[in-house]
């Protein structure tokens, strides 16, 4: 064995690596596209969650695998340049963080091998053939159903007994609103509470839409607020947070996240570990399988987290029904 290859096994073997590091006859280049700001900690956990996974099969950075990781901003034209710069890059494989990070990927190129994380409605969208055979150059793992909508709508209600009028805040510009909205607005009739829409596609319609929420809300308050899954509501969480408690608005949260950044509840799939299983996928793929062959892989892991500590500061008691069944209390 040469003095290279040796060293390369030998430090694998240190970090309690497989040994099949032993494949690293070259350094492989994989593109990461997430739809967040750089540098924020939901996009820090998703890239880190995906060098876990990688690091497992034996894909170790600096020695056989180069990982070029790229951030949209929150915005469209953002993602689509970003995509553009790593097909150009030619990487072995790609990797879409959402689905508007696939959206753009998929425009790029058709021809680079494309793993996705929590993305909504695969099919549906376009981005592959069925769920069993993709087909084309394009699988991963999917995240929620777009009829989680009206589970959000239900932990609203069961939190706040006595919400009269439904936010909807969303980001026209993600490929996936139109699946939510739909499933909302076609089983609304049977909360008591009206929906209303409130899009917002960047920092200022989104104080806007927020502002609108709380005005409707009234007073004595009797309105709530759930945030739909999009790119530029996700790089400023905690601005989003700190608006709705201020306007004292019981609100329901589609990731993990807006409940550490603060907010009061969410029920949905575990997305970062979704990207640490996207890794599987990834080795199989540079190991010489197609993507096409691989079946997209849906998301079991579902739970709910209540943040006690919210529900105090805009005046709510959370049910013990639903305290009950929370998977976390955080406090």
């Amino acid at each position: 064995m040469g003095v290279t290859r040796r060293r390369l096994v030998t430090a694998a073997a240190a970090m309690g690596v497989a040994p099949a590091v032993a494949r690293a006859q070259r350094v492989r280049v994989v593109g990461v596209l997430l739809s967040q700001a750089e540098g924020t900690p939901e996009a820090v956990s998703r890239v880190t969650a995906l060098r876990d996974g990688l690091l497992r099969y034996g894909w170790v950075e600096g020695q056989n695998l180069r990982l070029d990781v790229r951030y949209g901003d929150g915005t469209p034209e953002r993602l689509r340049q970003e995509a553009m710069t790593l097909v150009a890059e030619k990487p072995d494989l790609l990797v879409a963080s959402a689905t508007s990070a696939l959206a753009a990927l998929q425009k790029a190129t058709t021809q680079v091998p494309i793993v996705f994380a929590q993305v909504t409605d695969p099919v549906g969208a376009g981005f592959v053939k069925s769920l069993a055979k993709p087909g084309g150059n394009i699988t991963g793992f999917t995240q929620h159903e777009f009829s989680i909508g009206l589970k959000w709508l239900e932990l609203l209600e069961e939190l706040a007994p006595n919400t009269r009028t439904v936010s909807v805040l969303y980001d026209p510009q993600n490929p996936a609103t139109a699946g939510y909205r739909a499933e909302i607005f076609s089983g609304a009739g049977t909360f008591q509470a009206q929906v209303v829409e409130r899009p917002a596609a960047d920092a200022a319609g989104i104080e806007a839409a927020v502002r609108a929420a709380g005005q409707a809300s009234g007073n004595p308050p009797s309105g709530g607020l759930i945030v739909l899954p999009g790119p530029s509501l996700s790089v400023r969480p905690e601005a989003v947070v700190d608006l709705v408690t201020e306007l004292r608005l019981p609100a329901v949260y589609p990731f993990r996240y807006w409940v550490k950044a603060g907010g009061l509840a969410f029920y949905g799939i575990d997305n970062i570990d979704l990207h640490r299983q996207a890794a599987i996928y990834v080795d199989r793929i540079l190991n010489g399988a197609r993507p096409g062959q691989l079946p997209v892989q849906n998301a079991t892991r579902f739970e709910l987290v209540i943040n006690l500590k919210a529900a105090r500061a805009i005046g709510l008691t959370v049910p013990p029904s639903v305290m009950s069944r929370a998977d976390e209390l955080i406090d």
